[in-house]
C-alpha cells in the first residue's frame, strides 16, 4: 500500500497543486520559494495532530484570498445548491494491491469494484454554506461599525475584511476528513459521494502515519549544546518499549540495581551527620523523624540527564559533541532522529504499525559540505530502504520524501525519483516528474541517455537556477563569469553617467547557471523547456566552404566572408530553414525562440568584420591589447605575426593561438582592475544584456 499522489488546493503557493510520489524515495527539488516547505507544512497540519497545526489566514493562497474577498463582499448571496465549500484541501491518493491487509482501510473504501484499487482521503479547512451566510452577516455588522467610527472620527482608518478574517476566520472555517469517490477510468475524484470520517468516528491513524525532520534542527556547536546527548535518551525510551533489544535493556536495569546497593552504603556514611540532626528533632512516635538516604537510579532519568555523546579524536582523546563541526553534528543528529522516528513507526508490540508510514526529511544538506551530501543520499536510501521491521514479524514499507536545494544530492539520485517544482505564476507552483522527460525524447533515446548521464554526473545546479547560459567549452567556462562582471561594471558606469536607475539586478547577483554542453546545446532544448527558465546559448557561427583536394570535394573551415553554410549543428537545429546569407544577418529578435525565453548568440558583423569564432572576434576588437602583451601571453605562438596589421583576425586566430584555454587565461591575467582595457564581442555582450533583464 502506498500514497501515489498528493493534491493540495489554496495552501500558500500550492494553489492547485499535484505531485506524484514513488514507492520509496521521492526527491522534491526546486528553487527557493517554490513550495517545498509548504508541502511539509500542509501534511503536518492535517496529519500531524499538533497544537501548532492550527491554520492562520496567511496560509490561504493569495489568489484565493482575492476570490474569497469578492464572494464575501458581493451584493448577491450564492445559492446553496451552487455553493462549493471554500478553503484549503489536501487529498491523499492511496493504491493498494491484493496482497495488502485491507482491515484498516475497509471502512473508508468507496468502491468494491476489483478494478478500482484506489482510495482517496480528503482533508479540508473550509467554509460551509452555514458558515458562509454567518460570515457575510457578521462582516456586514462589523463594516457598519467601522463606517460609524469614520463618522465619529473622520481621520479614522477603517479595518478591512482581510483584517477581520485574520482574527476571526477560525470561527467560521472548519476542519474535515472524508473518503472520496474515485473513478479509475477518468481518474477523477467526486465529492458528491463521500464518507465523513468525523461523523463515522473513523480514525486514519492506522492507515497513514506521518512524521518529519524539519530543516530547523537544534544542532549548534556551542559549549552548552547537548542535542545529540538528549537524542540518545529519546532513542533509549523508544528501544525500551519494544523487544528488539530487550536483553540489553534488562542488563542495564540489573546493573543499576547493583549500583544502587553499592551507593546506598556510601550514602549512609556521606549523609550520616545530617540524618542524625533530623533524628534529634524527634517526633510524635519513635522513628517518625528518622530518615535514610538511598540510591534510586532510574534508567530513563539517568540517560536523559547524564548521557554524553563524544567523538573519538584519537585513541587517547574523546572530545565533547559540540567540538564537532556543524556538518557532522547535523548528519549525526539526523541519523539519531531517524532512529527515533523509525521506532515510533514500529509502535509498541501490542499495536501494529500503520499501513502507510510517510517520513519527510527537509533539506538534509544544512551545514554539510558537498562530499558529505553525496554520502548522505547514498546511505539514506540504504538505511530507509530497509523499511519498518519488528521482531514479531510485522513489516511495512517506508515511503519517504526528501526536499533539497543541493545539486550534489540531485546528482547522485535517480532521475525517476525527482519531482521538480517551479513557479507557474506569481501565486502558484506546479510539480513535474523528471521521468516524463523520457516521453519527450521518445524518438531520440540516445539524446535522453546523454542528458540523464550528464546531469547526474555534473551541472545539476541548473535545477535550482533562474536562468542558464549554455556554452561550448573551456574557453567560455573560464571567461563567462568575467564577461558578466565586465557587463555589470559597464552598466553601472553607464547608469551613473546618464543618471539612470538600473531596473535589473547585476548579472553576478542573479541566480544564473553556466552549463558546458559542447556542441550539443540542441539536446538540452526540451530540458530547458521543462525547467521553464530563461536561457542563452553562446556558440560559434562555424562557417565552412567546399574545397577540392586530391580530386575529392570536402567542406572545410573558412572565414565567414568566404563561407557558404555553417557546420554548427546547434545553429542548423534552431534555424533549419534559414539560408546562409540570412543567417549572418539575423538580429537579436530574430534569434529569440521559445516565446522569447531562449536566445541563440553567435558572431555578428562588428566594425565591418564578421568573425567565425570567439578568438577571431576578440582579436579583431582587441588587436592592440593582444599585441601589447604578446610577450607574456602563454597561449600564443608565432606572436610576431600580430605585428602585421594587414593580416586578418581569422588567420591570426588560426596561426597564433597555441591553446584556447591558455589564451582565455591570458585575457584574465592581463586585465586591469575594471576590465576596461579590452572589449567584449558584440554577440556575447548583447546576449548577456538580454539575459540580465527579467
Amino acid at each position: 500500500m502506498k500514497i501515489f499522489k498528493i493534491e493540495v488546493e489554496n495552501y500558500r503557493l500550492l494553489k492547485n497543486f499535484s505531485v506524484d510520489l514513488e514507492k520509496d524515495l521521492s526527491l522534491i527539488i526546486g528553487k527557493n520559494n517554490t513550495g517545498k516547505t509548504s508541502i511539509l507544512s500542509v501534511l503536518d497540519k492535517f496529519l500531524g495532530h499538533a497544537e501548532k497545526a492550527k491554520f492562520t489566514f496567511d496560509d490561504f493562497n493569495i489568489d484565493f484570498k482575492k476570490l474569497f474577498k469578492e464572494k464575501i463582499e458581493a451584493g448577491d448571496v450564492i445559492a446553496e445548491d451552487s455553493y462549493k465549500r471554500l478553503g484549503i484541501r489536501l487529498r491523499l491518493f492511496i493504491e493498494y494491491t491484493e496482497i495488502d491487509n485491507l482491515s484498516n482501510v475497509s471502512r473508508v473504501m468507496m468502491d468494491l469494484d476489483p478494478d478500482n484499487n484506489v482510495i482517496v482521503l480528503g482533508f479540508e479547512y473550509t467554509l460551509d454554506y452555514t458558515g458562509y451566510i454567518r460570515l457575510r452577516k457578521d462582516y456586514q455588522e462589523y463594516e457598519a461599525k467601522e463606517n460609524q467610527k469614520i463618522k465619529e472620527k473622520p481621520d479614522y482608518k477603517p479595518r478591512t475584511l482581510i483584517e477581520f478574517l485574520k482574527s476571526n476566520h477560525a470561527a467560521y472555517f472548519k476542519t474535515g476528513r472524508r473518503s472520496l469517490a474515485y473513478d479509475p477510468t477518468t481518474k477523477e475524484v467526486s465529492e458528491d459521494t463521500t464518507i465523513d470520517l468525523e461523523s463515522e468516528k473513523i480514525s486514519i491513524a492506522d492507515i497513514v502515519n506521518f512524521k518529519y525532520i524539519s530543516a530547523k534542527r537544534d544542532v549548534a556547536n556551542k559549549d552548552i549544546d547537548k542535542t545529540l546527548s538528549g537524542q540518545t535518551s529519546r532513542i533509549y525510551k523508544r528501544t525500551e518499549t519494544n523487544d528488539d533489544q530487550n536483553k540489553a535493556v534488562e542488563d542495564f536495569k540489573d546493573k543499576l540495581s547493583e549500583t544502587d546497593a553499592h551507593l546506598g552504603g556510601i550514602y549512609k556514611t556521606l549523609f550520616d551527620g545530617i540524618v542524625k540532626k533530623v533524628k534529634d528533632f524527634g517526633g510524635v512516635k519513635i522513628n517518625e523523624s528518622e530518615i535514610e538516604i538511598i540510591s534510586t537510579l532510574q534508567h530513563r532519568e539517568l540517560l536523559e540527564g547524564n548521557t554524553t555523546v563524544v567523538y573519538k579524536h584519537d585513541a587517547d582523546n574523546h572530545l565533547p559533541e559540540h567540538y564537532n563541526g556543524l556538518g557532522y553534528m547535523n548528519l549525526i543528529s539526523m541519523i539519531f532522529e531517524i532512529e527515533i522516528l523509525v521506532h515510533e513507526f514500529k509502535r509498541e508490540k501490542d499495536k501494529k504499525p500503520a499501513d502507510i508510514n510517510l517520513l519527510f526529511i527537509e533539506e538534509p544538506e544544512a551545514h554539510t559540505h558537498p562530499q558529505m551530501q553525496y554520502v548522505f543520499i547514498k546511505n539514506i536510501k540504504k538505511l530507509l530502504g530497509e523499511g519498518i521491521k519488528r521482531e514479531d514479524g510485522e513489516k511495512r514499507d517506508l515511503q519517504y520524501i526528501i526536499s533539497t536545494h543541493s545539486a550534489h544530492i540531485v546528482a547522485d539520485s535517480d532521475f525517476d525519483t525527482i519531482k521538480y517544482l517551479k513557479r507557474d505564476n506569481q501565486n502558484g507552483v506546479i510539480a513535474r516528474n523528471l521521468k516524463t522527460l523520457q516521453d519527450e525524447y521518445s524518438t531520440e533515446t540516445t539524446q535522453y541517455q546523454f542528458l540523464k548521464q550528464y546531469l547526474t554526473i555534473s551541472r545539476a545546479e541548473v535545477f535550482f537556477a533562474d536562468k542558464a547560459v549554455l556554452i561550448e567549452g573551456d574557453t567560455e567556462r573560464i571567461l563567462v563569469p568575467t564577461l558578466m562582471r565586465k557587463v555589470d561594471i559597464e552598466e553601472e558606469k553607464r547608469c551613473a553617467a546618464t543618471n539612470e536607475q538600473d531596473e535589473h539586478l547585476p548579472l553576478l547577483s542573479q541566480n544564473i547557471s553556466v552549463i558546458e554542453v559542447g556542441a550539443y546545446s540542441q539536446i538540452f532544448e526540451r530540458f530547458i523547456d521543462f525547467l521553464g527558465i530563461k536561457s542563452l546559448v553562446i556558440t560559434d557561427i562555424d562557417s565552412i566552404r567546399e574545397v577540392t583536394e586530391n580530386g575529392k570535394t570536402k567542406k572545410k573551415a573558412c572565414p565567414v566572408i568566404d563561407g557558404i553554410e555553417t557546420s554548427n549543428s546547434a545553429i542548423r537545429h534552431y534555424f533549419p530553414k534559414t539560408n546562409w546569407n540570412d543567417l549572418k544577418k539575423l538580429t537579436l529578435n530574430d534569434r529569440l525562440l521559445k516565446e522569447n525565453r531562449l536566445l541563440i548568440a553567435y558572431q555578428i558583423e562588428e566594425q565591418e568584420y564578421h568573425a567565425r569564432s570567439f578568438e577571431d572576434a576578440f582579436i579583431h576588437l582587441n588587436r592592440e591589447f593582444v599585441k601589447k602583451n604578446k610577450a607574456t601571453f602563454q597561449g600564443l605562438k608565432n606572436s610576431d605575426d600580430l605585428d602585421n596589421d594587414e593580416e586578418s583576425p581569422y588567420n591570426l586566430a588560426d596561426s597564433c593561438i597555441k591553446k584556447k584555454t591558455h589564451f582565455a587565461l591570458d585575457i584574465l591575467y592581463h586585465s586591469n582592475a575594471d576590465f576596461s582595457n579590452w572589449k567584449i564581442p558584440a554577440y556575447i555582450k548583447e546576449g548577456l544584456l538580454w539575459l540580465k533583464k527579467d
